[in-house]
């Protein structure tokens, strides 16, 4: 494109040029055809004839004495009517382009009509010369040609060099990225030495292969989890079954089948919360509608079965916007959590706080160090403490919840408390 805009540049210029020049040279011819018609009138005045005429095959001269004959002229035209062939007036010195002349056929000249006075009349001279070709002359047109070829040559060349050298950071990352695959993400483009549009790229590039080489890198962890957690129940079915069908005839059916239906709920319940969170991390649009918390946890807790006594704290009208399915999802399994840790009592609260809606779901238990607070949240994480007291649990709940959270544009974390955990969703109030 640069070298295309150059090249037109340059003939525009090229040509400019011509027509300038092409107009200087006319308009010099013109006033040397004035000069030599000078000239002659002269010589007629002081000898009363034309002893001379240049002799130039290109020129052409005719001069008429007051009669109007032909009283000199060059061979060229020496038996042709007046050149010009126009009528003036006789003190009227005129040029013209003629592109008629008998003598010059398919020729265009620059003709000169002089009339001059002498004692005997008026005298009239017919004086033409080849007219300037468009190129002016081999020569200048050679020239700019020349400087056309040169300058567009040079500037095709700088536009090259400077858009392979401005491309060639391009060029790293394109190849880099096509040497990054789906089992390396550890790889990163190269960064180009200047502070521009590139190195951003460059470093927005890196960063996404950061973020991806984590998630990548958080999913094997999920599937590795995901696969040693759902071969603990089928491994107590496998070997539940097999005990039973060495000696059937001793075994207790019902025992065993109690046991393989505890397990068989146990694997629900995770492939269950397998479901959720992969809808969660898949991003699914979720329903948005006025949810009053405390009526939210009313509900939850008149379906549910008591382990241990639970304390209300609630306040009406605290109303946010979200999926009530996805919030019921949260706050169960924040009581099932609670309720599996407590000793004897669990407090859920509701209120507003610093335009925020916060729910509250404190147990009384063992609690949760400070330094594993955000360990709880991970994925198949659980503490000595929860196996001890709850061996078939699927270390999913807490996490599913955080994520819920997140996704209502709210957060899930754990504050301090004289004894046991104290869980506090805060949630944006419905404006």
């Amino acid at each position: 494109m640069t070298t295309a805009v150059m090249a037109l540049i340059c003939t525009v210029i090229a040509a400019l040029i011509l027509v300038n020049v092409r107009d200087n040279v006319r308009e010099y011819y013109s006033k040397d055809l004035v000069a030599k018609a000078v000239q002659i009138s002269q010589e007629v005045r002081q000898k009363g004839t034309v002893s001379h005429l240049p002799k130039d095959p290109d020129t052409a001269i005719q001069v008429f004495d007051p009669s109007g004959s032909l009283v000199a002229a060059t061979p060229n035209v020496a038996n042709a009517p007046p050149m010009t062939m126009l009528i003036y007036r006789a003190d009227n010195i005129a040029t013209s382009d003629i592109c008629t002349l008998r003598a010059f056929p398919g020729e265009c000249k620059i003709g000169v009509y002089f009339p001059f006075h002498v004692s005997d009349g008026i005298w009239r001279l017919h004086m033409v010369v080849s007219d300037v070709p468009w190129y002016i002359s081999p020569r200048l047109l050679g020239l700019l040609i020349g400087g056309w070829i040169l300058l567009v040559g040079v500037t095709a060349l700088a536009a090259y060099r400077a858009v392979s050298s401005t491309l060639a950071p391009v060029d790293a990352m394109t190849s880099k990225l096509a040497e990054i695959t789906g089992g390396d993400l550890s790889q990163r483009v190269p960064v180009p030495w200047f502070h521009d549009e590139l190195r951003r790229l460059a470093e927005r590039a890196n960063q996404t292969l950061d973020r991806a080489e984590r998630a990548v890198e958080q999913q094997r962890r999920f599937a590795s989890d995901t696969s040693h957690d759902l071969r603990t129940p089928l491994t107590a079915m496998h070997t539940e079954l097999d005990e039973a069908l060495l000696h059937p005839e001793e075994t207790d059916w019902p025992r065993t089948a109690c046991k393989v239906l505890g397990s068989l709920e146990r694997l629900q319940v995770m492939v269950a919360s397998l479901l959720d969170i992969a809808r969660l991390d898949a991003g699914a649009p979720e329903r948005r509608e006025p949810v009053d918390l405390a009526e939210l946890v009313k509900s939850e807790l008149v379906r549910r079965a008591r382990k241990v006594t639970v304390t209300e704290q609630l306040t009406p009208g605290v109303v946010v916007d979200g999926d009530p399915l996805h919030l019921s999802r949260l706050l169960g399994n924040l009581l099932d959590n609670a309720e599996r840790h407590a000793e004897r009592n669990v407090t859920v609260e509701v209120a507003r706080d610093d335009g925020s809606a916060v729910l509250e779901v404190v147990d009384d238990g063992d609690g949760i160090p400070p330094d594993q607070r955000e360990i709880v949240f991970k994925r198949f994480a659980r503490l000595d403490a929860s196996r001890r007291k709850d061996a078939g649990g699927t270390g999913l709940g807490l996490p599913i919840a955080r994520q819920i959270a997140e996704s209502h544009g709210g957060t899930l974390t754990i504050g301090d408390s004289p004894r046991g955990a104290r869980f506090v969703l805060r949630l944006p109030l419905r404006s």
